[in-house]
Order: C-alpha cells, then sequence, then structure tokens
C-alpha cells in the first residue's frame, strides 16, 4: 500500500504544515534552521541509460523473471477483459480514420492499427477496470505503459521472448525506481503517477527492444521526461485509463525519435528545471540509482484480486470475510462501520458513485457491493452494480472513520446487524498483497473469468500458455496475435 506523508495526511484533515513547525517542534521551541538541500547528483539520466543498455536477460535473477512472467500474464487478461467497455469502444472509433498501417493487434478485439495507436488503445483497456497491477510503494500500475509499448513493437519487428521480457522488466524497474524518486509528494499535489512515471518505463523497454546505444538512451528518457500525462482529478472517468495507455505511445514516440539522433538535454531527469524538480517537491536520486542490477522493485509488483482502488481491496476482503462466515444479508445490517486511514477518504470519498467507473473510487459503494454479492471483480463496479437499489440502500449505513493509527494497507471494521449482535474483522494485508499475493492458479482464474465471451476457452489456454512459456518463444508478438477476438 502506498506510503502516506506528512503533508498528504495534514492536507486531509485540514492542519497545516506551518502549524506544527520543522519536525513538528512545539509553539515554545523554535524550529531548527531548514538545511539547503543537498546538491543532486550529477549524471543521473546518464547513469540510468548506461544501466539499461548493458542489462541482460542472462543478468536477471530468477524470482525477478518469474515475476515479469506473472505481471504479463496479468497484464493480458485484464486487456483482454476491458476490451469491449464502452471507453475502447469510443477510443477505437474516434482513432480509426487517423490510424496509419495496421501493425499491431487490439487484445480482445479484431481491429488492428499502428503501432504507436495499437499500444495507447491497449493501454486504456488493460487500465479502464482498475484490475491491473500494482507496485504498492507508488501505487503506480507497472504493466500498462510498458507491456502496451513493447508487445505493439514485437509484432511490428519480431523479438524473442527472452528479450522481451528482458525490456518489460526492465520498463517497470526504471518507472517504479523513478516514481519512487518523487512519491509521495508528486502523488500529493495530483499528479496521476503511472502516467508520469509510466512513460519513462516505456520508452526505455521500448528503446531496449530498438537497441539505442547509451547516447540515445539518454534522449528518450529525455523526451519521455517532456511528457508527463495524468492528474488525479480524471480519477473515476475514462480519462484515468487514458493515462497509461498515453504514457505508452509516448514512451514509443521518445525511442523512436531517439533511435534517429533526435536529441534531449543529458539531465532531463535530475536538472534543476528537469522532470524531477519541475513536478515534485521531494527528489530522492538515491531512490534511482542505488543497487541497479542487484534490488529489483519489479520483484514487488502485485496483483489485484478486487477491480478498483488499492486502498480499498482491505475493506472488500474484511466485508466478503464476515459476510461468508456468518451468512450476512443486506436486509440484516443496521451500519457497516470501519476505522481507515486517511488516504481511504482522499481517493475514495465518493458517496452517490452513478457509474461504474465511479464505484471503483467510493468506499461506500464497494463496501455495500461486497456484502451483497460476496464479491470485488469487475461485475461489482459496473454501471448495474452502482445503481442496484438494495446497494444503494446499503451504501447509506456504511460509516467510515478516519483513524491515523490504521496503514493504509489495514481496515478495522465491524458489522452491526439490526438485532445488535456485531462482528469484527480487522485486516493487516489483503490477498492480493505482498505479505498475501494471488497464486499463479488466481491469476489463471482471474484471466480466465476477464477473457470469457471474448475468447473461447481454448483460445484463452492458449493465450495463458503462451504468457507463462514466453522465454522460450521466437517472437513475443505471437502473444497478441493469439489474442484477438475472431471478426463477426
Amino acid at each position: 500500500m502506498p506510503r502516506i506523508g506528512r503533508r498528504s495526511l495534514l492536507a486531509t484533515t485540514g492542519l497545516s504544515l506551518a502549524a506544527f513547525g520543522t519536525g513538528f517542534a512545539s509553539a515554545a521551541e523554535p524550529a531548527a534552521p531548514a538545511k539547503p538541500p543537498a546538491p543532486a547528483p550529477k549524471d543521473v539520466t546518464r547513469t540510468l541509460a548506461k544501466y539499461l543498455v548493458g542489462a541482460s536477460y542472462d543478468q536477471l535473477p530468477a524470482n525477478v523473471r518469474k515475476e515479469g512472467v506473472r505481471t504479463l500474464l496479468n497484464w493480458v487478461g485484464v486487456a483482454v477483459g476491458g476490451s469491449h467497455h464502452q471507453t475502447v469502444d469510443i477510443a477505437s472509433s474516434a482513432l480509426a480514420p487517423f490510424s496509419g498501417p495496421q501493425q499491431a493487434s487490439l487484445l480482445g478485439r479484431s481491429e488492428r492499427f499502428d503501432v504507436m495507436n495499437a499500444a495507447f488503445l491497449n493501454g486504456v483497456s488493460s487500465h479502464i477496470f482498475d484490475y491491473d497491477d500494482t507496485h504498492l510503494k507508488t501505487v503506480i500500475h507497472p504493466a500498462g505503459p510498458v507491456a502496451s509499448a513493447i508487445l505493439a513493437l514485437a509484432e511490428m519487428t519480431p523479438v524473442n521472448g527472452k528479450d522481451f521480457l528482458n525490456a518489460l522488466v526492465l520498463g517497470v524497474e526504471t518507472e517504479c525506481r523513478i516514481g519512487n524518486a518523487v512519491y509521495p509528494n508528486h502523488y500529493d499535489v495530483g499528479w496521476h503517477i503511472t502516467g508520469t512515471a509510466g512513460v519513462f518505463g516505456a520508452a526505455a523497454a521500448a528503446g531496449k527492444l530498438l537497441g539505442l546505444n547509451e547516447q540515445q538512451m539518454v534522449w528518450a528518457l529525455g523526451l519521455a521526461a517532456s511528457q508527463p500525462v495524468g492528474l488525479r482529478e480524471s480519477f473515476g472517468s475514462m480519462n484515468k485509463s487514458f493515462n497509461p495507455g498515453r504514457a505508452a505511445a509516448n514512451g514509443i514516440f521518445a525511442a523512436v525519435l531517439a533511435s534517429k539522433n533526435y536529441t534531449s538535454s543529458d539531465g532531463m531527469i535530475e536538472a534543476k528545471r528537469g522532470w524531477a524538480n519541475t513536478i515534485s517537491t521531494k527528489q530522492d536520486y538515491s531512490e534511482i540509482l542505488d543497487g541497479l542490477g542487484q534490488r529489483y522493485e519489479a520483484a514487488l509488483n502485485t496483483y489485484k484480486p478486487f477491480a478498483c482502488g488499492i486502498v480499498l481491496h482491505p475493506i472488500i476482503d474484511a466485508t466478503i470475510q464476515l459476510r461468508n462466515e456468518n451468512k450476512l444479508t443486506a436486509d440484516q445490517i443496521e451500519r457497516i462501520e470501519m476505522k481507515v486511514h486517511p488516504l481511504v477518504l482522499e481517493l475514495t470519498g465518493k458517496k452517490t458513485p452513478r457509474e461504474g467507473l465511479e464505484g471503483k473510487f467510493s468506499v461506500y459503494h464497494a463496501t455495500a457491493v461486497a456484502l451483497v454479492e460476496g464479491a470485488g471483480g469487475e461485475q461489482q463496479f459496473s454501471d448495474r452494480a452502482v445503481r442496484d437499489p438494495v446497494i444503494v440502500a446499503l451504501r447509506d449505513k456504511v460509516v467510515p472513520t478516519v483513524d491515523p493509527a490504521i496503514r493504509p494497507e489495514q481496515v478495522d471494521l465491524t458489522i452491526v446487524r439490526k438485532d445488535g449482535k456485531t462482528f469484527h474483522k480487522f485486516i493487516e494485508h489483503a490477498i492480493g498483497s505482498l505479505e498475501k499475493p494471488m497464486s499463479d492458479k488466481d491469476l489463471e482464474k482471474k484471466f480466465s473469468d476477464l477473457a470469457d465471451g471474448i475468447l473461447s476457452a481454448a483460445q484463452t489456454r492458449r493465450v495463458m500458455e503462451l504468457c507463462w512459456k514466453v522465454e522460450t518463444l521466437p517472437n513475443a508478438g505471437d502473444i497478441a496475435k493469439a489474442a484477438v477476438a475472431t471478426a463477426t
């Protein structure tokens, strides 16, 4: 789960940093003078670029390779699952007249688009359900920008599975490390970090497949820095899924230009007027550079069992457990009380969602639908679900209370029945977290459920097999070709 900084907590509670002083000094004790910021290390962008150019598949630890494969499988599943949402219908219809050569597939659909538009549309499709992977330290959804970019490229220019997986891991590593360097301040002010950091991952991965040299990779990262995309105000609308899609296309754009020696500044990440200093009040460049090739943020990826904002997962987990253990039904409920971290109401405080996309950011809806239907998949965050009269009525009985002592990954939940009996559950770590990860079988079940009605059962099994054995494939682009729907 995401960390929350002092600035975010105080903003949530309506207090100011000045009221506490530096280091929470008391009013009677003057705060110590602020230390001048340490000078930024030189050559952050170049050091990262040099690592990316030299990093090979053979250097990846086994556990990192395994997580990369799981990341790919989960991403293909959510992209197929979201492929027929009206958001994708609208976007594909709008862009079709402007698409170039039919170079790449849309997962779960029959149309083909040029590489950049295919990357954009697959990125949108993979995020529209909010069911994709999550790097919990930064709440980045890593696969959308990166996998969308390189799978489209792999259809245009064949690439073997080992090189593809290496590029995927390096792209995820890049965006998560850069995200670590500015989180949470960058996120708190309103940037959607999946888009703003994701473009670096897409550029790095695409650049790796295009064979960029060190200077070209520096330029690719610099061009990526010039294209931050995504604001948190978009949450609950189609615009949210635009952000990883646009990051994927922008990353390809940056890498392709750099491959032809289109130049940028050599210090676009760390320079005084570069990316990190422009869009964040926090810059920790050690998060980008320390332990490159030794510690892997890509190994910390997680996968959602519930199709909504990650801060809601402990609440859904607790509600479903109490429902099933005690055979609770909506008509029995007096109220559902919970103690939550401040970030829960900051991100998911919508009391009366009108559409399924808004329901993903409503603690009231998520709790109610979990008790009524005992699930938290994409169907529970549909337009149908948020308008169900039983669920709507139960939303009014959900009573969240902010408690800063509760960590973001926790919830303290109590259900009170009309007869006065209470049921309590404290969740330390929800299913899907690093502590309670989804198994390979869980991911396959999720994939199959998402693909149902879009791909045949045999086709679904074939696509999953290709993902699991990606490292042995002569051409990773075969995954995309196998995951398209037959035209009707």
